[in-house]
């Protein structure tokens, strides 16, 4: 079995046909940052702005998110951001089942070389992934979950906060929990400002 490294993640998703979404794309978008980062941002998948430049949030909900991190003292380039499905879905879409299922190979290995002490799921469609398939993402944003010595936190998705901003107030109380379990665990301990305008 060869070693699980950086190169061979990359090479597995450049030569990934596990599923018919990578003939559809320009890029694939395996996602990127600190590659040991201890906090891991996973969201659903790339969108037209990710796919025409291979990288993860970095079209609107990505501009935002990056507001959201700064909100409580991250800079984004400290966290390691991916999707559950690294290949954009047709018009955006939600990912199957079966899409998914054939990425979880990649975010396996992601997850074991950034080995994150926290991860935030970003949207419902990661939460089911990762948590659980019957979660509700309005009913369950901002609980922790232990699996393996990992907090998990679902939230919702930025996309979510563009289309209705009537969620941002719920949105900041969740990045506000994220700062606390971050200080509990003794992580980013030069970073995490007190402030509280918000998101």
């Amino acid at each position: 079995m060869p070693e699980i490294n950086w190169e061979l993640f990359e090479r597995q998703v450049a030569e990934c046909r596990l599923c018919p979404l990578c003939g559809q794309i320009r890029h694939k978008v395996p996602g990127q940052g600190d590659r040991n980062a201890p906090l891991m941002l996973i969201g659903e998948g790339p969108g037209q702005v990710e796919d025409e430049e291979g990288l993860a949030f970095v079209g609107p909900a990505g501009q935002l998110l990056t507001r959201m991190l700064g909100s409580i003292g991250l800079p984004r380039e400290r966290v390691y951001i991916c999707n559950v499905v690294k290949c954009r879905p047709p018009h955006n879409r939600v990912p199957t089942p079966e899409e998914a299922e054939a990425c979880r190979i990649h975010l396996r290995m992601q997850t074991f070389l950034v080995k994150p002490r926290v991860i935030v799921l970003l949207g419902s469609t990661a939460a089911k992934y990762l948590l659980n398939p019957e979660i509700r993402i309005t009913r369950e944003r901002g609980i922790w979950t232990e699996r393996k010595g990992i907090w998990m936190m679902p939230t919702y998705h930025p996309s979510a906060l563009l289309r209705d901003e009537s969620k941002k107030p719920q949105a900041w109380e969740d990045m506000k929990s994220l700062r606390e379990k971050l200080k509990e665990l003794g992580l980013y301990p030069d970073l995490l400002a007190e402030k509280d305008g918000g998101i």
